[in-house]
C-alpha cells in the first residue's frame, strides 16, 4: 500500500479536471491556476496521466499544434510525475472512488502532497493525509 509519509504543505498537485477546465475557458479554473503560479516556494505537480488525459480530451476539440502549446505552456509550470505499475497495483487496492482518482491520489501521495486541487472533490473525501480544494478555496493555501 501507498507509505504514508508526512504531506510537505509546499506540494500541491493538480488533477486533470482543473487543467482541461482552464484551457477550456473555465474562468474559476483558469483563476485558480493564476493564483497557483504566483505563488512563491510552492511545488506543483500533476501527472503524466493527466497530460496524457488533457491530449485524449483536447484531440476532439482543439488542433494539434494548440494542443502542443497547452503541453509546452504544462511543462513550463509544473513538475511531470511519472508513475509505475507498482503505483498502480498500489491504486487497485484502494477501495474508494474511482480508479482514475485511486491512480492521481497514489501518485500525489507518492511524492507528499499536502494540497490535491479538484472540481471533484466528492470523488477524494475517503482519502486522509491530504487537503482536497475546490479551485474556488486554493486562497486557504498560504504564500
Amino acid at each position: 500500500m501507498i507509505q504514508m509519509t508526512k504531506s510537505n504543505p509546499n506540494n500541491i498537485f493538480v488533477d486533470t479536471n482543473v487543467l482541461i477546465g482552464a484551457w477550456s475557458e473555465k474562468l474559476i479554473d483558469k483563476k485558480c491556476l493564476e493564483y497557483l503560479f504566483s505563488l512563491t516556494g510552492k511545488r506543483l505537480f500533476i501527472s503524466a496521466l493527466s497530460v496524457a488525459q488533457l491530449v485524449s480530451v483536447f484531440q476532439k476539440k482543439k488542433d494539434n499544434e494548440e494542443i502542443k502549446k497547452i503541453v509546452y505552456a504544462l511543462l513550463s509550470k509544473f513538475t511531470v510525475l511519472e508513475f509505475s505499475d507498482k503505483d498502480i497495483i498500489n491504486s487497485l487496492k484502494i477501495k474508494y472512488a474511482d480508479m482514475e482518482d485511486n491512480i492521481q491520489y497514489t501518485i500525489s501521495r507518492k511524492y507528499n502532497c499536502r494540497y490535491f486541487i479538484t472540481n471533484n472533490k466528492k470523488d477524494y473525501v475517503w482519502f486522509g493525509h491530504i487537503d482536497t480544494l475546490l479551485p474556488n478555496q486554493i486562497r486557504l493555501i498560504r504564500r
